[in-house]
This record gives C-alpha cells, sequence and structure tokens, in this order.
C-alpha cells in the first residue's frame, strides 16, 4: 500500500448551477445550488484515500464551522488529520463554483487559511513525510511551505508530485530542482513552458521542456482527450474514458490522488498508473460536486471490469 502525504487546501465549495453563463449586466435564476466540500488538496488526499492508499494531510483550517465540516470530509475518507492546524487569524478557504447546462465551470476562490500555511507548519510533519512513498503539493498554498516540503521529502529519499494548479508561470528553479514528477494540464504546460498544446508533437516538446527544468517524470493532462506520460527518453498517450459529464470540478484532482495511490516510487508502472486514475476520473464527472464525486477503489476497478 502507498503512503501518500497531501500539502495541500481545504475549501468549503458552493456550486451555483445555471443554463448559460449571463452576459455583462445581465441577471439569471439559477437551476440550483449546493455546497461540497473541496479544495485542490483536499480533493487529491481523499482521491488518494479512497483509491486505497494510506493518506495524511497537511494543512490549515478557520476556528468555523466550515473548518470543522472539512476536517470531517477528510476524516470520513479516512485521511489522517494530525496536521490540519486550526487557526483563527482567518477563515477556512472557499469557493464558488459557476456550473452552466453544458458541465463546463468557472471558479472563484477564497484562500482564507489556506494561505497561511508555513515551512514551520510543513517542519511539523517532518516525520510522516519522511515515511510517504509520495507527498503531493498545488499551488493554493503558498510555495515556500511546498518548497519545504519537498525537500524534507527529497532528504528523505521520498518522491514528490507537483500540482502547478492554479497555473504561474514563476515556479522556482529550487522546487522545481526537488519536484520528482509534475502534472499540469494543458493550460498550465503552456503557462510553464510556453508551448501551446495541440497534439502529441506538442505535448512531447512541453515535456522535453519541463524535463529540462529538471523534472524528470511528467505528466500532461487533456481533459476528455486523455493524458499524456513521458519518463527519461519514453513517452506516451493513455485516451480517457468516454462517458456523459455532469460536473468536471474534481476531475484532475480525483486524476492525481488516484494515481498516487498505485503509482511505484520508480515510476516504472507510469502508463498503467496513469489509465487507472484515467478511469477514476471518468467516474468523478459524472457526479455533482468536487469531494462527493470521487470514487472508491472498488467503483474504479469495478468500471474496469465492467466495460
Amino acid at each position: 500500500m502507498n503512503k501518500v502525504t497531501v500539502l495541500g487546501s481545504l475549501n468549503v465549495d458552493s456550486i451555483l448551477r445555471f443554463k448559460r453563463f449571463p452576459k455583462p449586466g445581465e441577471t439569471l435564476p439559477l437551476t440550483g445550488k449546493s455546497v461540497a466540500g473541496g479544495g485542490k488538496g483536499a480533493n487529491q488526499a481523499i482521491a488518494a484515500a479512497r483509491a486505497g492508499a494510506q493518506t495524511t494531510f497537511i494543512g490549515k483550517v478557520g476556528q468555523d464551522q466550515e473548518g470543522t465540516f472539512m476536517v470531517q470530509q477528510l476524516t470520513e475518507s479516512g485521511v489522517d488529520d494530525r496536521f490540519v492546524q486550526h487557526s483563527d487569524a482567518a477563515a477556512t478557504g472557499s469557493a464558488f463554483i459557476l456550473l452552466d447546462a453544458s458541465s463546463e465551470n468557472r471558479i472563484l476562490i477564497d484562500g482564507g487559511t489556506n494561505q497561511l500555511v508555513t515551512a514551520e507548519d510543513v517542519e511539523q510533519a517532518q516525520s510522516v513525510i519522511a515515511d510517504s512513498t509520495f507527498l503531493i503539493a498545488q499551488f493554493e498554498t503558498p510555495i515556500a511551505a511546498t518548497q519545504r516540503g519537498f525537500e524534507l521529502a527529497r532528504a528523505a529519499k521520498q518522491k514528490t508530485i507537483l500540482n502547478p494548479a492554479p497555473a504561474t508561470d514563476a515556479v522556482p528553479a529550487e522546487l522545481l530542482a526537488v519536484t520528482d514528477s509534475i502534472v499540469p494540464n494543458e493550460t498550465e504546460t503552456e503557462t510553464l513552458t510556453g508551448v501551446h498544446i495541440t497534439d502529441e508533437a506538442s505535448m512531447v516538446a512541453g515535456a522535453q521542456k519541463l524535463q529540462a527544468l529538471g523534472v524528470a517524470n511528467v505528466i500532461i493532462t487533456v481533459g476528455s482527450k486523455g493524458a499524456f506520460w513521458m519518463r527519461g527518453g519514453e513517452h506516451g498517450f493513455v485516451p480517457a474514458f468516454k462517458v456523459d459529464a455532469v460536473d468536471t470540478t474534481a476531475a484532475g484532482d480525483t486524476f492525481i490522488g488516484a494515481l498516487s495511490s498505485v503509482l511505484q516510487p520508480d515510476f516504472s508502472n507510469l502508463a498503467e498508473a496513469v489509465r487507472f486514475a484515467n478511469r477514476a476520473s471518468s467516474l468523478a464527472v459524472q457526479k455533482l460536486g468536487a469531494q462527493p464525486s470521487i470514487p472508491t477503489q472498488a467503483e474504479i476497478v469495478a468500471a474496469d471490469q465492467t466495460k
């Protein structure tokens, strides 16, 4: 069983549904609204845990009902919350997800306590990082905290997975130097490398640029098309499973969490792990909400056996 530690964000998601996005100055009625657990970090941790990994979370919530709710979402999925701190300096992070009838989403985020995670907070979890198969992080918490976590993982000879989202072109070279695998989507790949992703040739070019920055293992996710992988000089493309999407909010996070649950620490089964992650993601997009849609290991295996 892989041991996965996730350093990242916890957000309470408010999901607003409507037929189409309003034009400037236009008022439209909602067709529905709901609240669910979210945050890229929390989503990835829950996905890893539900897919079978022993999972621990490092993050911060407020001294509020939303913070209590988010910790409950983690523990109910079997995620160890020992290193989730409660702070009275800000409110728990929140996100507002705008979802139209075609399942296209736009997301607005208030970082809240996610922005208060420090390198010192991460150091408190040094022992669990040193015992983890993978440490995963994103960019919804401060980069300085991620940098420290990845340094601790590297010192302990454990592997790191970076999800560079939300996209930024200001990723420190020092962080990439201690990153073993990077998992951007096509937009994030272009932001990081300048390569516009249109086909497999451009994926190869983008991945090679990321490798030149110091990351040996690259996965570029391209939504409903699938995912491209590169390990050393080898590469391939794993098509997505075709399904009718309802809400794509947590698709990428589900992919990363599921991937980490089955990936070998030497990345030798990268193609097979990407296929497993694609299957998990295909199940997630068929349900509404981020964390409520994330499948269990049994559901992933059953879907593979029936389709």
